[in-house]
């Protein structure tokens, strides 16, 4: 693995941890808003921010070949992973949710391969298996067999496929964009619809008075951190690790998720998931120390 390699693991790693997070920050938000406006607000959020960014470092319009990757991006990430996945919860569990979305690492690094032809042994596919099994285990563990629902199982998988897809489309721009600014035109491009539809939501009565600190904490944390600046550090942690190895960070989320909520929200963690959670940082740090198969040279 090269130093470039480890560097960009390492920035896949800290947005993994950011993004943890993003479970306790939204408990805190739901206690006064609504979880659509949830999902519209911190998007606005993040597009407010980024649009006084770019203006002030005065950073060029993207190219016309570049907005339509921008608006993939944008669809997966602001719109389709939120959207579908509410609209599953409204017929299922979370925990049930997450025993489907745990393949996303996987998914992300199987569209990687067929978008952008990456190279990836086939000890990494066998090590990404491991990794999914471990965390489908560790959602059943945590009561994910319960609340099945046809309907809402296709909305998960759609999710999942959209936030995979703008995964690599937004890691792929980032040959041309740095990752900031990738993020950044993502955000301004959805804030025409992302800020009206929050002003809309809560005149709509999409939020509960009085608003409570924590729920305001909670929604401005998802704007700035898990909307904006973590993506930061994953779309150039994906350019330079490589998608599909990169995607495979991903998998320590659900365990990281956990013990975040037992810090702050008072969730119980038992050895069986504590079993579970090992199995998954094995199996993440066996896909990413793979190495790369080289293609050899044709005989002349």
């Amino acid at each position: 693995m090269t130093v470039r390699q480890r560097q960009g693991l390492g920035l896949a790693l800290g947005a993994v941890v950011a993004f943890s997070f993003s479970l306790p920050w939204t408990v805190w938000a739901l206690e006064s808003f609504a979880p659509v406006l949830t999902a519209t607000g911190r998007a606005a959020i993040a597009g407010v921010i980024a649009l006084v960014i770019l203006i002030v470092r005065r950073v060029p319009r993207p190219t016309r070949a570049q907005v339509r990757p921008l608006l993939y991006t944008m669809a997966g990430a602001v719109f389709g992973w939120p959207i579908l996945i509410a609209l599953a919860l409204e017929r299922t569990t979370s925990a049930h949710a997450a025993v489907i979305a745990a393949v996303m690492p996987l998914v992300t690094a199987v569209i990687a391969v067929l978008r952008t032809h990456e190279n990836v042994a086939t000890q990494f596919w066998i090590a990404a298996a491991c990794g999914t099994g471990a965390l489908v285990v560790f959602a059943l563990l945590r009561g994910g067999a319960e609340g099945g629902d046809f309907v809402a199982d296709i909305l998960i998988a759609g999710a999942v496929i959209a936030s995979s897809w703008c995964y690599v489309e937004g890691a792929t721009l980032t040959k041309q964009l740095p990752g900031w600014q990738v993020i950044s035109w993502v955000v301004v491009l959805a804030l025409p619809i992302t800020l009206p539809a929050s002003f809309i939501i809560a005149g709509l009565g999409g939020v509960a008075l009085p608003v409570t600190s924590q729920a305001w904490i909670g929604l401005i944390l998802l704007g700035v951190v898990s909307m904006y600046f973590a993506f930061f550090a994953w779309y150039q942690g994906l350019s330079m690790a490589g998608v599909a190895r990169g995607a495979q960070m991903q998998q320590l989320q659900a365990p990281l998720t956990l013990l975040w909520s037992a810090l702050l929200l008072g969730e119980v963690i038992t050895w069986p998931i504590i079993i579970a959670t090992v199995a998954v940082v094995a199996s993440v740090t066996w896909a990413v120390r793979v190495r790369t198969p080289t293609v050899a040279a044709p005989e002349e």
